[in-house]
């Protein structure tokens, strides 16, 4: 499983335009990709900083997002974000939520 994280810095008071974009927009948009397990956000207590974590079945999954719908997701939120995100990928060592036992090599 991968899981891709993506910490986006917000403008100023647009954290309730950003959750509403989510749930209306990107998340929908993420249930329809092939591959896609769960989506979680966080956002920091006082700060215009945000993370997003998105699960996928495998990388290649993950890269036809990135490649196909994730420019209509910065299109969604470019009106709450400020400057480019950034996108790591991730592999999962182990999740209690997803039932995932440890997989990576030591």
């Amino acid at each position: 499983m991968i899981a891709r994280n993506v910490t986006m810095r917000l403008k100023a008071n647009s954290i309730p335009a950003f959750t509403q974009a989510l749930e209306k927009e990107v998340i929908p948009l993420l249930r329809k990709q092939k591959g896609f397990q769960d989506e979680i956000t966080f956002i920091v207590p006082g700060k215009q900083e945000a993370v997003g974590i998105s699960f996928w079945d495998k990388q290649e999954s993950a890269d036809d997002y990135s490649r196909g719908s994730y420019p209509e997701v910065l299109k969604a939120l470019a009106k709450v974000l400020e400057g480019t995100p950034e996108v790591r990928n991730w592999e999962v060592a182990n999740s209690t939520f997803h039932k995932i036992a440890a997989s990576v090599p030591v």
